[in-house]
Protein backbone atom coordinates (compact mmCIF):
# COMPACT_ATOMS: atom_id res chain seq x y z
CA UNK A 1 0.00 0.00 0.00
CA UNK A 2 1.57 3.35 -0.89
CA UNK A 3 0.29 6.77 0.42
CA UNK A 4 1.87 9.26 -2.38
CA UNK A 5 0.63 12.16 -1.15
CA UNK A 6 3.78 14.10 -0.97
CA UNK A 7 4.99 12.84 -4.54
CA UNK A 8 2.62 11.44 -7.57
CA UNK A 9 4.78 8.36 -8.38
CA UNK A 10 7.26 7.34 -4.67
CA UNK A 11 7.20 8.09 -1.22
CA UNK A 12 8.79 10.95 0.69
CA UNK A 13 11.75 10.02 2.49
CA UNK A 14 11.82 11.56 5.97
CA UNK A 15 15.96 10.77 6.35
CA UNK A 16 17.16 12.26 2.79
CA UNK A 17 19.73 14.27 3.28
CA UNK A 18 19.96 17.94 3.09
CA UNK A 19 21.03 20.48 0.59
CA UNK A 20 24.50 21.69 0.77
CA UNK A 21 24.47 25.16 2.85
CA UNK A 22 21.20 23.82 4.44
CA UNK A 23 22.18 24.73 7.89
CA UNK A 24 23.45 28.41 6.66
CA UNK A 25 20.40 29.24 4.93
CA UNK A 26 18.02 28.20 7.97
CA UNK A 27 20.14 30.30 10.23
CA UNK A 28 20.55 33.39 7.37
CA UNK A 29 16.46 33.50 7.05
CA UNK A 30 15.56 32.86 10.54
CA UNK A 31 13.78 29.91 9.21
CA UNK A 32 13.43 28.32 13.24
CA UNK A 33 10.93 30.69 13.64
CA UNK A 34 8.58 29.53 10.64
CA UNK A 35 9.67 25.43 11.52
CA UNK A 36 8.36 25.72 15.56
CA UNK A 37 5.10 27.43 14.12
CA UNK A 38 4.47 24.88 11.81
CA UNK A 39 5.72 22.18 14.71
CA UNK A 40 3.98 23.41 17.77
CA UNK A 41 5.99 21.86 19.97
CA UNK A 42 6.04 18.09 18.65
CA UNK A 43 10.00 17.00 17.37
CA UNK A 44 8.64 14.64 14.82
CA UNK A 45 6.71 17.80 13.38
CA UNK A 46 9.74 19.98 13.18
CA UNK A 47 11.30 17.28 12.03
CA UNK A 48 9.38 16.78 8.70
CA UNK A 49 8.28 20.08 8.02
CA UNK A 50 12.59 21.22 8.26
CA UNK A 51 13.07 18.29 5.85
CA UNK A 52 10.11 18.82 3.51
CA UNK A 53 10.90 23.22 3.29
CA UNK A 54 14.80 22.70 2.53
CA UNK A 55 14.38 20.00 0.33
CA UNK A 56 13.20 21.77 -2.92
CA UNK A 57 11.27 20.68 -5.62
CA UNK A 58 12.66 21.31 -9.03
CA UNK A 59 9.53 20.60 -11.62
CA UNK A 60 6.49 22.98 -11.81
CA UNK A 61 4.40 19.87 -11.94
CA UNK A 62 5.67 18.21 -8.66
CA UNK A 63 4.44 21.46 -6.99
CA UNK A 64 1.21 21.92 -8.78
CA UNK A 65 0.62 18.27 -7.08
CA UNK A 66 1.56 19.22 -3.72
CA UNK A 67 -0.51 22.59 -3.75
CA UNK A 68 -3.88 20.63 -5.08
CA UNK A 69 -3.04 18.41 -2.21
CA UNK A 70 -2.34 20.77 0.39
CA UNK A 71 -5.78 22.83 -0.79
CA UNK A 72 -7.53 19.67 0.08
CA UNK A 73 -6.32 19.66 3.43
CA UNK A 74 -6.97 23.29 4.59
CA UNK A 75 -10.63 22.58 3.57
CA UNK A 76 -10.81 19.34 5.53
CA UNK A 77 -8.72 20.48 8.44
CA UNK A 78 -10.11 18.03 11.43
CA UNK A 79 -10.14 15.27 9.14
CA UNK A 80 -6.72 15.37 8.03
CA UNK A 81 -5.91 15.74 12.01
CA UNK A 82 -7.81 12.95 12.49
CA UNK A 83 -6.41 10.66 9.46
CA UNK A 84 -2.81 12.02 11.45
CA UNK A 85 -3.91 10.85 14.44
CA UNK A 86 -5.19 7.35 13.34
CA UNK A 87 -1.19 6.79 11.81
CA UNK A 88 0.25 7.74 15.23
CA UNK A 89 -1.74 5.65 17.01
CA UNK A 90 -1.11 2.99 14.69
CA UNK A 91 2.74 3.58 15.76
CA UNK A 92 2.65 4.24 19.08
CA UNK A 93 0.43 1.23 19.79
CA UNK A 94 2.94 -0.74 18.48
CA UNK A 95 5.67 0.56 20.34
CA UNK A 96 3.91 -0.28 23.27
CA UNK A 97 4.08 -3.99 23.00
CA UNK A 98 7.59 -4.63 23.64
CA UNK A 99 7.21 -7.95 24.62
CA UNK A 100 8.91 -10.22 21.60
CA UNK A 101 10.20 -7.38 19.73
CA UNK A 102 13.71 -8.72 19.82
CA UNK A 103 13.13 -12.68 20.70
CA UNK A 104 14.81 -15.54 18.29
CA UNK A 105 11.56 -17.67 19.23
CA UNK A 106 8.63 -18.10 16.75
CA UNK A 107 5.71 -18.14 19.85
CA UNK A 108 6.76 -15.18 20.70
CA UNK A 109 7.41 -13.72 17.55
CA UNK A 110 3.48 -15.26 16.82
CA UNK A 111 1.99 -13.69 19.62
CA UNK A 112 3.47 -10.37 19.44
CA UNK A 113 2.04 -10.37 15.52
CA UNK A 114 -1.10 -10.99 16.59
CA UNK A 115 -1.82 -8.61 18.96
CA UNK A 116 -0.24 -5.82 16.95
CA UNK A 117 -2.33 -6.88 13.97
CA UNK A 118 -5.35 -7.03 15.82
CA UNK A 119 -4.92 -2.95 16.65
CA UNK A 120 -3.65 -2.36 13.00
CA UNK A 121 -6.94 -3.80 12.01
CA UNK A 122 -8.99 -1.46 13.64
CA UNK A 123 -7.35 1.05 13.11
CA UNK A 124 -7.36 0.08 8.98
CA UNK A 125 -10.93 -0.17 9.40
CA UNK A 126 -11.05 3.13 10.44
CA UNK A 127 -9.12 4.30 7.71
CA UNK A 128 -11.94 2.44 5.13
CA UNK A 129 -14.55 4.39 7.01
CA UNK A 130 -12.94 7.90 6.52
CA UNK A 131 -12.23 6.87 2.49
CA UNK A 132 -16.12 5.76 2.45
CA UNK A 133 -17.71 8.94 4.11
CA UNK A 134 -15.77 11.50 2.80
CA UNK A 135 -13.60 10.50 -0.60
CA UNK A 136 -15.82 12.54 -1.98
CA UNK A 137 -14.80 15.80 -0.35
CA UNK A 138 -11.21 15.79 -1.85
CA UNK A 139 -10.38 16.76 -5.47
CA UNK A 140 -6.26 16.39 -5.63
CA UNK A 141 -5.00 13.40 -7.73
CA UNK A 142 -3.36 12.66 -4.29
CA UNK A 143 -5.66 11.82 -1.74
CA UNK A 144 -8.41 10.68 -4.52
CA UNK A 145 -6.02 7.85 -4.95
CA UNK A 146 -5.17 7.58 -1.65
CA UNK A 147 -8.89 6.67 -0.99
CA UNK A 148 -9.60 4.98 -3.76
CA UNK A 149 -6.51 2.51 -2.51
CA UNK A 150 -7.73 2.40 0.55
CA UNK A 151 -11.56 0.98 -0.56
CA UNK A 152 -9.84 -0.91 -2.73
CA UNK A 153 -7.58 -3.18 -0.97
CA UNK A 154 -9.31 -3.05 2.28
CA UNK A 155 -12.48 -4.83 1.41
CA UNK A 156 -15.02 -6.48 4.33
CA UNK A 157 -13.55 -9.92 2.62
CA UNK A 158 -9.67 -8.86 3.53
CA UNK A 159 -10.80 -7.45 7.16
CA UNK A 160 -13.02 -11.06 7.23
CA UNK A 161 -10.09 -12.50 5.87
CA UNK A 162 -7.27 -11.20 8.37
CA UNK A 163 -9.74 -11.99 11.20
CA UNK A 164 -10.14 -15.50 10.73
CA UNK A 165 -6.48 -16.00 10.06
CA UNK A 166 -5.79 -14.02 13.43
CA UNK A 167 -8.54 -16.35 15.22
CA UNK A 168 -6.92 -19.34 13.91
CA UNK A 169 -3.85 -18.48 14.53
CA UNK A 170 -4.29 -18.14 18.48
CA UNK A 171 -3.99 -21.87 18.45
CA UNK A 172 -6.75 -22.32 21.20
CA UNK A 173 -7.35 -25.59 19.95
CA UNK A 174 -3.28 -26.70 19.98
CA UNK A 175 -0.58 -26.79 17.65
CA UNK A 176 -0.78 -29.32 14.62
CA UNK A 177 2.13 -29.84 12.77
CA UNK A 178 3.22 -32.26 10.03
CA UNK A 179 6.57 -33.07 9.10
CA UNK A 180 8.44 -35.73 6.93
CA UNK A 181 11.38 -37.71 7.49
CA UNK A 182 14.73 -36.78 5.79
CA UNK A 183 18.12 -37.97 5.82
CA UNK A 184 19.22 -39.51 8.67
CA UNK A 185 15.62 -39.44 10.10
CA UNK A 186 15.52 -36.79 10.81
CA UNK A 187 12.12 -34.35 10.31
CA UNK A 188 12.40 -31.83 7.42
CA UNK A 189 9.35 -29.94 5.78
CA UNK A 190 7.84 -28.80 9.48
CA UNK A 191 4.15 -27.32 8.42
CA UNK A 192 1.58 -25.68 10.55
CA UNK A 193 -1.50 -27.02 9.81
CA UNK A 194 -4.65 -26.21 10.21
CA UNK A 195 -7.18 -27.93 13.19
CA UNK A 196 -9.37 -30.86 11.86
CA UNK A 197 -13.07 -28.77 11.17
CA UNK A 198 -15.02 -29.47 14.64
CA UNK A 199 -18.44 -31.42 13.73
CA UNK A 200 -21.69 -28.81 14.23
CA UNK A 201 -23.70 -32.14 14.59
CA UNK A 202 -22.76 -32.60 18.63
CA UNK A 203 -24.45 -35.96 18.70
CA UNK A 204 -22.17 -36.83 16.04
CA UNK A 205 -19.59 -35.32 17.66
CA UNK A 206 -19.86 -37.14 21.18
CA UNK A 207 -20.87 -40.41 19.77
CA UNK A 208 -18.99 -40.90 16.17
CA UNK A 209 -15.85 -42.79 15.36
CA UNK A 210 -12.59 -40.56 16.04
CA UNK A 211 -9.94 -40.86 13.55
CA UNK A 212 -7.08 -42.60 14.86
CA UNK A 213 -4.16 -41.24 16.84
CA UNK A 214 -1.25 -41.89 19.00
CA UNK A 215 -0.48 -40.35 22.20
CA UNK A 216 2.85 -39.85 24.05
CA UNK A 217 2.96 -38.47 27.22
CA UNK A 218 5.75 -36.57 28.62
CA UNK A 219 6.85 -36.96 32.41
CA UNK A 220 6.96 -34.35 34.46
CA UNK A 221 10.80 -34.32 34.87
CA UNK A 222 11.37 -35.24 31.07
CA UNK A 223 13.45 -31.69 31.07
CA UNK A 224 15.14 -32.94 27.47
CA UNK A 225 11.72 -33.97 26.56
CA UNK A 226 9.97 -30.41 26.72
CA UNK A 227 13.00 -28.89 25.41
CA UNK A 228 12.75 -31.74 22.18
CA UNK A 229 8.82 -31.05 21.90
CA UNK A 230 9.78 -27.04 22.06
CA UNK A 231 12.03 -27.34 19.78
CA UNK A 232 9.57 -28.99 17.45
CA UNK A 233 6.73 -26.41 18.11
CA UNK A 234 9.23 -23.81 17.12
CA UNK A 235 10.16 -25.38 13.73
CA UNK A 236 6.18 -25.96 13.15
CA UNK A 237 5.63 -22.35 14.08
CA UNK A 238 8.67 -20.20 12.10
CA UNK A 239 7.08 -19.95 8.94
CA UNK A 240 3.99 -18.93 9.75
CA UNK A 241 5.70 -16.33 12.96
CA UNK A 242 7.99 -14.66 10.05
CA UNK A 243 4.96 -14.23 7.38
CA UNK A 244 3.00 -13.35 10.33
CA UNK A 245 5.98 -10.45 11.23
CA UNK A 246 6.17 -9.31 7.66
CA UNK A 247 2.83 -8.40 7.27
CA UNK A 248 3.19 -6.56 10.76
CA UNK A 249 6.04 -4.78 9.16
CA UNK A 250 4.26 -4.30 5.58
CA UNK A 251 0.78 -2.23 7.08
CA UNK A 252 3.64 -0.68 9.90
CA UNK A 253 5.54 0.83 6.96
CA UNK A 254 2.30 2.17 5.65
CA UNK A 255 1.63 3.43 9.18
CA UNK A 256 4.72 5.18 9.05
CA UNK A 257 4.55 6.56 5.61
CA UNK A 258 1.21 7.69 6.19
CA UNK A 259 2.13 9.80 9.63
CA UNK A 260 5.45 11.33 7.55
CA UNK A 261 3.65 12.29 4.59
CA UNK A 262 0.73 13.87 6.74
CA UNK A 263 2.83 15.71 9.42
CA UNK A 264 4.57 18.12 6.43
CA UNK A 265 0.66 19.18 5.75
CA UNK A 266 -0.26 19.34 9.47
CA UNK A 267 2.53 21.50 9.73
CA UNK A 268 1.34 23.59 6.90
CA UNK A 269 -2.53 23.46 8.96
CA UNK A 270 -0.51 24.75 12.18
CA UNK A 271 1.08 27.72 10.06
CA UNK A 272 -1.84 28.51 8.23
CA UNK A 273 -4.11 29.05 11.43
CA UNK A 274 -1.71 31.03 13.03
CA UNK A 275 -1.37 33.75 10.14
CA UNK A 276 -5.01 33.71 9.31
CA UNK A 277 -5.65 34.71 13.19
CA UNK A 278 -3.40 37.78 12.52
CA UNK A 279 -5.50 38.08 9.25
CA UNK A 280 -1.98 37.99 7.70
CA UNK A 281 -2.50 37.57 4.00
CA UNK A 282 -1.51 33.75 2.01
CA UNK A 283 -1.90 32.62 -1.23
CA UNK A 284 -0.81 29.66 -3.59
CA UNK A 285 2.08 30.94 -5.72
CA UNK A 286 2.74 30.31 -9.62
CA UNK A 287 5.78 28.53 -10.20
CA UNK A 288 7.50 29.32 -13.36
CA UNK A 289 10.00 26.87 -15.13
CA UNK A 290 13.54 27.02 -14.62
CA UNK A 291 14.82 28.80 -17.48
CA UNK A 292 12.88 32.19 -16.78
CA UNK A 293 13.99 34.72 -14.63
CA UNK A 294 10.93 36.48 -12.86
CA UNK A 295 9.59 37.51 -9.26
CA UNK A 296 5.93 39.21 -9.20
CA UNK A 297 4.99 40.06 -5.59
CA UNK A 298 2.11 41.09 -4.12
CA UNK A 299 1.85 42.35 -0.24
CA UNK A 300 4.87 40.00 -0.07
CA UNK A 301 6.13 39.86 3.78
CA UNK A 302 8.84 38.15 6.19
CA UNK A 303 6.71 35.53 7.92
CA UNK A 304 9.19 35.03 10.20
CA UNK A 305 9.05 38.64 11.51
CA UNK A 306 5.04 38.45 11.61
CA UNK A 307 5.86 35.35 13.78
CA UNK A 308 8.04 36.64 16.19
CA UNK A 309 5.70 40.31 16.81
CA UNK A 310 2.88 37.74 16.48
CA UNK A 311 0.87 40.35 14.59
CA UNK A 312 0.18 40.96 10.77
CA UNK A 313 2.83 43.19 9.50
CA UNK A 314 3.31 45.60 5.71
CA UNK A 315 4.25 43.59 3.19
CA UNK A 316 6.07 44.34 -0.55
CA UNK A 317 5.04 44.82 -4.22
CA UNK A 318 7.68 44.11 -6.95
CA UNK A 319 7.45 43.63 -10.72
CA UNK A 320 10.60 41.78 -11.60
CA UNK A 321 10.54 40.69 -15.36
CA UNK A 322 13.86 39.08 -17.01
CA UNK A 323 15.42 40.38 -14.03
CA UNK A 324 19.08 38.64 -13.23
CA UNK A 325 20.25 41.04 -10.38
CA UNK A 326 18.44 43.23 -8.10
CA UNK A 327 20.32 45.55 -6.08
CA UNK A 328 19.06 46.69 -2.75
CA UNK A 329 20.06 49.91 -1.44
CA UNK A 330 18.80 52.79 1.35
CA UNK A 331 18.12 53.94 4.97
CA UNK A 332 19.47 51.82 7.71
CA UNK A 333 16.45 49.49 9.27
CA UNK A 334 14.68 50.48 6.27
CA UNK A 335 13.50 46.82 6.39
CA UNK A 336 15.89 45.68 3.58
CA UNK A 337 17.10 42.60 5.09
CA UNK A 338 13.70 41.63 5.81
CA UNK A 339 12.79 42.38 2.20
CA UNK A 340 15.53 40.07 1.44
CA UNK A 341 14.54 37.36 4.04
CA UNK A 342 11.00 37.42 2.45
CA UNK A 343 12.12 36.73 -0.73
CA UNK A 344 14.13 33.97 0.14
CA UNK A 345 11.78 32.38 2.55
CA UNK A 346 8.91 32.57 -0.49
CA UNK A 347 11.25 30.60 -2.38
CA UNK A 348 11.41 28.03 -0.36
CA UNK A 349 8.00 27.35 0.79
CA UNK A 350 7.27 27.45 -2.79
CA UNK A 351 8.92 25.20 -3.87
CA UNK A 352 8.28 22.90 -1.38
CA UNK A 353 4.45 22.97 -2.32
CA UNK A 354 3.25 25.34 0.15
CA UNK A 355 1.51 28.86 0.34
CA UNK A 356 3.76 31.89 0.35
CA UNK A 357 3.12 35.18 2.73
CA UNK A 358 2.00 37.25 0.05
CA UNK A 359 -1.55 38.36 -1.46
CA UNK A 360 0.20 36.68 -4.77
CA UNK A 361 3.53 35.29 -5.86
CA UNK A 362 5.06 34.61 -9.37
CA UNK A 363 8.54 33.00 -9.37
CA UNK A 364 10.87 31.03 -11.50
CA UNK A 365 11.66 28.01 -9.37
CA UNK A 366 15.36 27.14 -8.81
CA UNK A 367 17.93 23.92 -8.39
CA UNK A 368 19.71 25.58 -5.53
CA UNK A 369 19.11 29.01 -2.81
CA UNK A 370 21.95 29.62 -1.44
CA UNK A 371 22.21 32.71 1.15
CA UNK A 372 25.85 34.74 1.71
CA UNK A 373 24.54 36.98 4.65
CA UNK A 374 27.28 39.08 7.78
CA UNK A 375 28.51 37.36 10.53
CA UNK A 376 29.33 38.78 13.90
CA UNK A 377 33.24 38.79 14.48
CA UNK A 378 34.95 34.80 14.76
CA UNK A 379 35.20 34.18 18.24
CA UNK A 380 37.82 31.74 18.33
CA UNK A 381 39.99 34.32 15.80
CA UNK A 382 41.30 31.66 13.88
CA UNK A 383 40.26 34.22 10.62
CA UNK A 384 39.20 37.82 10.32
CA UNK A 385 35.84 38.92 9.34
CA UNK A 386 36.59 39.02 5.44
CA UNK A 387 38.19 35.79 5.36
CA UNK A 388 35.66 34.24 6.61
CA UNK A 389 33.27 35.60 4.22
CA UNK A 390 35.34 34.63 1.29
CA UNK A 391 35.67 30.65 2.65
CA UNK A 392 32.24 30.75 2.40
CA UNK A 393 31.47 32.29 -0.72
CA UNK A 394 33.96 30.02 -2.07
CA UNK A 395 31.40 26.72 -0.60
CA UNK A 396 28.72 28.81 -2.31
CA UNK A 397 30.49 29.03 -5.96
CA UNK A 398 31.67 24.88 -5.64
CA UNK A 399 27.50 24.43 -5.30
CA UNK A 400 25.89 27.03 -7.70
CA UNK A 401 24.68 26.53 -10.50
CA UNK A 402 23.17 28.57 -13.64
CA UNK A 403 19.36 28.43 -12.38
CA UNK A 404 20.23 29.09 -8.37
CA UNK A 405 19.62 32.07 -6.70
CA UNK A 406 21.92 34.03 -4.29
CA UNK A 407 20.78 36.16 -1.87
CA UNK A 408 24.05 38.32 -0.42
CA UNK A 409 22.89 40.77 2.81
CA UNK A 410 25.65 43.47 3.49
CA UNK A 411 28.16 41.19 2.01
CA UNK A 412 32.27 42.24 1.86
CA UNK A 413 31.44 45.36 4.32
CA UNK A 414 34.11 43.64 6.75
CA UNK A 415 37.03 45.73 4.55
CA UNK A 416 37.09 49.05 3.43
CA UNK A 417 34.66 50.46 0.53
CA UNK A 418 37.16 50.22 -2.14
CA UNK A 419 38.15 46.96 -1.35
CA UNK A 420 34.88 45.77 -0.39
CA UNK A 421 33.25 46.80 -3.34
CA UNK A 422 35.71 45.64 -6.16
CA UNK A 423 34.89 42.16 -4.66
CA UNK A 424 31.74 42.54 -4.68
CA UNK A 425 31.74 43.92 -8.15
CA UNK A 426 33.36 41.13 -9.31
CA UNK A 427 31.89 38.24 -7.71
CA UNK A 428 28.04 39.85 -8.92
CA UNK A 429 29.41 40.50 -12.38
CA UNK A 430 30.53 36.80 -13.04
CA UNK A 431 27.18 35.48 -11.33
CA UNK A 432 25.44 37.82 -13.72
CA UNK A 433 27.48 36.58 -16.98
CA UNK A 434 26.14 33.02 -15.88
CA UNK A 435 22.43 34.50 -16.03
CA UNK A 436 22.30 33.30 -12.14
CA UNK A 437 19.61 35.56 -10.36
CA UNK A 438 21.11 37.43 -6.97
CA UNK A 439 19.49 39.73 -5.15
CA UNK A 440 22.04 41.72 -3.22
CA UNK A 441 21.33 43.91 -0.28
CA UNK A 442 24.40 46.14 0.65
CA UNK A 443 25.97 50.15 1.66
CA UNK A 444 28.63 49.87 -1.01
CA UNK A 445 27.88 53.01 -2.93
CA UNK A 446 31.17 52.81 -4.88
CA UNK A 447 29.60 49.08 -5.64
CA UNK A 448 26.05 49.96 -6.17
CA UNK A 449 26.41 53.34 -8.33
CA UNK A 450 28.83 51.46 -10.35
CA UNK A 451 26.26 48.73 -11.59
CA UNK A 452 23.54 51.35 -11.97
CA UNK A 453 25.86 53.44 -14.43
CA UNK A 454 26.15 50.06 -16.43
CA UNK A 455 22.45 49.14 -16.22
CA UNK A 456 20.67 46.94 -18.57
CA UNK A 457 17.06 45.68 -18.88
CA UNK A 458 18.52 42.50 -16.91
CA UNK A 459 18.69 44.61 -13.54
CA UNK A 460 16.38 46.50 -10.88
CA UNK A 461 17.48 48.75 -8.62
CA UNK A 462 15.45 48.99 -5.25
CA UNK A 463 15.82 51.09 -2.29
CA UNK A 464 14.04 51.34 1.09
CA UNK A 465 11.83 54.20 1.21
CA UNK A 466 12.34 56.85 4.01
CA UNK A 467 10.28 60.01 4.64
CA UNK A 468 11.63 63.44 4.26
CA UNK A 469 10.71 63.29 8.15
CA UNK A 470 13.26 60.32 8.63
CA UNK A 471 10.28 57.96 9.17
CA UNK A 472 11.29 54.14 7.68
CA UNK A 473 7.88 53.08 5.90
CA UNK A 474 9.60 49.65 5.47
CA UNK A 475 8.64 49.69 2.24
CA UNK A 476 11.03 48.67 -1.00
CA UNK A 477 10.51 50.80 -3.62
CA UNK A 478 12.24 51.12 -7.17
CA UNK A 479 15.37 53.47 -6.80
CA UNK A 480 18.60 54.62 -7.96
CA UNK A 481 21.71 54.24 -5.32
CA UNK A 482 22.26 57.18 -2.63
CA UNK A 483 25.76 57.73 -1.41
CA UNK A 484 24.21 57.78 2.36
CA UNK A 485 22.28 55.33 4.04
CA UNK A 486 21.19 57.78 6.66
CA UNK A 487 22.96 56.19 9.74
CA UNK A 488 22.68 59.82 11.11
CA UNK A 489 19.02 58.85 11.93
CA UNK A 490 19.86 56.33 14.01
CA UNK A 491 21.98 58.00 15.59
CA UNK A 492 19.81 60.84 16.50
CA UNK A 493 17.39 58.32 17.34
CA UNK A 494 19.21 56.37 19.71
CA UNK A 495 20.55 59.69 21.74
CA UNK A 496 17.80 60.99 21.82
CA UNK A 497 15.54 57.75 23.52
CA UNK A 498 18.45 58.09 25.96
CA UNK A 499 18.24 61.35 26.83
CA UNK A 500 14.42 61.04 27.91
Amino acid sequence: MNVFLMYKDRDFNPEQPLPPQAETVVQDLELDTLLKAMARDDTFLLSISKTALLSSLTDVQSIHYRQDVLKDCLNNNSLIRELYGVAFDAIESEKKIYFGLLSKYPDIILSRSIKVLTIFVELLKHLRKIADEHSSDFKSHGFTALFAMLQRELSDEYFNTVQYHLKTLRLRGGVWISARLGEGNKGVHYTLRKPLAKDKNWIRSILGKKPPSFTYTLSERDESGARALSDLRDRGLNASANALAQATDHILSFFSALRSELAFYVGCLNLHETLSGYGAPSCFPLPLGLQERKHLTKELYDVSLALQMDKKISGNTVQAEHIHLVIITGANRGGKSTFLRSIGTAQLMMQCGMFVPAESFTANITDGIFTHFKREEDSSMKSGKLDEELRRMNDILNNVTTNSILLFNESFAATNEREGSEIARQITRALYAKGIKVFFVTHLFDFAESLYREKTDNMLFLRAERQSDTKRTFRILEGKPLQTSFGDDVYAEVFRADTT
